[in-house]
């Protein structure tokens, strides 16, 4: 199966690429790589998922965001590659948890953007991680994340 097709099956539409707030772009590709910006988990200009996870968002709560912040990384990287079946690897997630005091579960966090790649990519959407406790994130967000993405000519 392509990922257009795991998306299909999954019956997700890949989100517009969102604009970027400052002076930079959502994602670069050189070579065969393309490498995205952090992505937070907005949908329709709204951000889903704001405070300290272990605090003010649970760790389901900070999860879901995190999947939607990576379909919002997986949209850019998409954009960048030509087409979303160009991608031919997740090689790395980087996930930014805004974390309470004590909070040690960031990669539990993390499983909902890395499970998402999984199901959108199957084996090529297994990668390598940082799942990363932050004092604080723009917006006030509870989660962003980054991603790097092997890409091939071919579609």
């Amino acid at each position: 199966m392509t990922p257009s097709e795991r998306l299909a099956a999954l019956e997700i539409d890949l989100p517009k690429v969102p604009s970027p707030a400052g002076s930079y772009v959502p994602a670069v590709r050189t070579g065969h790589y393309v490498y995205t910006s952090g992505q937070l988990p907005m949908r329709d200009g709204q951000l889903l998922c704001a405070g300290k996870v272990g605090a003010d968002v649970s760790v389901e709560e900070a999860s879901a965001g995190a999947a939607v912040a990576i379909l919002n990384a997986v949209a850019a990287a998409a954009h960048a590659a030509g087409g979303i079946d160009r991608i031919s690897r997740v090689i790395r997630v980087g996930v930014f948890v805004q974390s309470a005091p004590g909070f040690t579960a960031q990669p539990t966090v993390a499983n909902g953007a890395s499970d998402l790649l999984v199901g959108i990519f199957g084996d090529a959407g297994k990668h390598a991680r940082a799942a990363v406790g932050a004092n604080e994130l723009p917006l006030n967000t509870a989660v962003e994340v980054e991603l790097l993405v092997e890409v091939t000519d071919a579609a």
